[in-house]
């Protein structure tokens, strides 16, 4: 066995410094949060190469006097922790002094700084693992600091490191991310001298956004109102805030969730979970919302020195943030959601506002849709919970329906325009909800068979039923085992009443073990009967029949999308039709 040997002081300051700067955008990460500790309200980040060439990080902050500028380049040398107390309530984004001295060990690295104070700025120089200066030099208030020929020292590092485009993505998303934490700076990315972000820093998150992912999607942007995180999370000092997308704006990936907790982007599948699951049974499987989420708490309640490159944080009260996150999620989304509009023409979609027949409007159409309309608005609203106060009723306009097209669409006049409605999508909504009340009640709606017939199932079905047994009881299944995968059909779920009760459970069984796993058992249950029962596409429902589902529709929690996220109506507003017909 070799001896034990203490490692050279450059070698341990490269091992250290591969803990914090893993490529270009981790150089960027601690340089930005550098600046916006520093209180600056500028911050222009430029990149050359992908960042392997070059990196150089502006702002306008307080900078760093000179006689200060050697120790910068110090391991654990910081003026944000003063001692071990301020470990534990920190307020910085960074705290470890380790950025500059493992950018250092990595690179070479010119600071360039003055404080507003001075007349002049200094200048520090680190390459080859030798420190020159502080001198004199001309610069603006602020700190300029430039990051050359990243990892040229470590061939083996730098191989392993994507194209240059790809790491310039890197570091774009990442910028993405403290431009909407900070809203109130002025962020510029330029990548090979072309600009390709810039934000206002006027102090508006819609606006933030907007310079991100474009005017559209910002102003269909839900803002989560104050104290929908509940009393409990309340009363603990738990905020949530933010800007989250209606179901109807979606995503392929989860790269659009930004987590913040207290103005820190942080990576965290628990709290990423937490606010898909709010939208669950609003979208479609497969698509992921937009979301920015602020998440503010008592600094002794959350540690972020449990990572090196600080991604990651620990919650004294798990539990409680996590609600917090998803109640206040669910309840803007559930509350606020317009529906969502047609697209008649090429070109961007109207804004997005509050639900159509929300608020005051044009004369209705129907003089009695505005009348039913003021006593809904005079209508009492609903008292605060003991988890906060309750959302606004999702409610869509008192609908009058006046057809049918393609034996699948129901036409429809509201005070605003007309609508059409899925009418499987529209039953799935309905019966979801109705299914899923009487489960609350323990007052599942059963028909019984008499004759029980036999039920013979495949192994993968058995399998199913048997995974699934006592959340399918619950729901009105009665199945009898009689051999090995044979079972007596004894009840059935009203909602398959009239149907071959055989063929019914079958289908059943096959739709619900072919759908992922869900986090709430009975729901995929309950979803999955609803959409078997529900009527479906290009059959004829008579007038009487399509009243009652609206109507129905219309007193549903949340009317605008079936259990598995698809639109069950779109919107075209009078405005609409009559700029399609060039009247206005």
């Amino acid at each position: 066995m070799s001896a034990i040997r203490r490692l050279p002081p450059d070698l341990a300051a490269k091992i250290a410094a591969g803990e914090v700067v893993e490529r270009p955008a981790s150089v960027v990460k601690e340089l930005v949060e550098n600046a916006l500790d520093a209180g600056a309200r500028r911050v222009a980040v430029e990149l050359t190469g992908g960042g392997l060439e070059a990196i150089r990080v502006t702002d306008d902050g307080c900078g760093i006097p000179p006689e200060d500028l050697p120790a910068a380049l110090e391991r654990h040398a910081t003026s944000k922790l003063a001692s071990e107390d301020d470990l534990y309530r920190i307020q910085t984004l960074g705290f470890r002094g380790e950025a500059l001295p493992s950018i250092a060990a990595a690179a070479d690295v010119e600071v360039v700084t003055r404080t507003p104070d001075r007349d002049a700025g200094a200048r520090l120089t680190a390459a080859d693992g030798r420190t020159a200066g502080p001198t004199p030099a001309a610069s603006p208030p602020g700190t300029s600091v430039t990051v050359r020929r990243l990892f040229q020292r470590q061939p083996a590092r730098r191989k392993f490191l994507k194209p240059p485009q790809a790491e310039a993505q890197q570091a774009a998303q990442l910028l993405t991310h403290y431009a909407l934490a900070y809203p109130e700076v002025r962020f510029t990315l330029s990548v090979d001298g072309r600009r390709v972000l810039e934000t206002p820093g006027n102090g508006d998150l819609r606006d933030a956004l907007a310079a991100v992912y474009g005017a559209e999607t910002a102003a269909a942007m839900l803002a989560i109102e104050p104290g929908w995180e509940g009393e409990s999370a309340a009363a603990a000092g738990v905020r949530v805030g933010g800007l989250v997308s209606p179901p109807h704006v979606s995503r392929a990936t989860r790269a659009y969730l930004h987590l913040f907790v207290n103005r820190r982007w942080i990576q965290d599948r628990r709290l990423a979970y937490a606010v898909e699951e709010a939208y669950q049974h609003l979208l479609e499987r497969g698509r992921h919302p937009i979301a920015v989420i602020d998440l503010r708490l008592p600094p002794e309640e959350v540690d972020v020195n449990v990572h090196p490159a600080k991604w990651e944080v620990r919650f004294r009260q798990e539990r409680l943030v996590f609600a917090a996150v998803q109640r206040a999620v669910r309840h803007t989304v559930a509350g606020t959601s317009p529906v969502p509009a047609f697209r008649l023409a090429p070109g961007p979609p109207p804004a997005a506002g509050p639900a159509p027949g929300a608020g005051p409007a044009a004369p209705p159409p129907l003089w009695q849709h505005a009348v039913a309309l003021e006593q809904r608005a005079a209508a009492p609203r609903p008292e605060p919970g003991p988890d906060g106060p309750a959302p606004p009723a999702p409610r869509i306009p008192i609908l009058r329906v006046v057809g049918l097209t393609a034996g699948t669409y129901v036409v429809a006049e509201g005070p605003d325009g007309m609508y059409l409605i899925d009418q499987h999508a529209a039953h799935e909504r309905v019966l979801f909800e109705r299914i899923r009340a009487q489960r609350t009640r323990q007052a599942v709606e059963v028909q019984g068979l008499l004759d029980a017939p036999l039920l013979e199932l495949t192994p993968r079905q058995a399998a199913v039923l048997e995974g699934h047994a006592a959340v399918l009881a619950e729901h009105g299944f009665g199945l009898e085992p009689f051999g090995e995968r044979s079972y007596r059909v004894r009840a059935v779920p009203a909602v398959l009443a009239g149907k071959d009760p055989l063929g019914a459970v079958t289908a059943f069984l096959d739709r619900l073990g072919s759908e992922e796993p869900g986090v709430e058992d009975g729901d995929r249950v309950a979803a999955t009967l609803a959409c078997h029962g529900s009527v479906r596409a290009g059959m004829s429902l008579t007038m009487d029949e399509m009243r009652e589902l609206v109507r129905l529709l219309e007193a549903a929690e949340s009317p605008r999308t079936c259990p598995h996220g698809r639109p069950t109506m779109l919107h075209l507003s009078a405005s609409a039709l009559e700029r399609e017909f060039r009247r206005r």
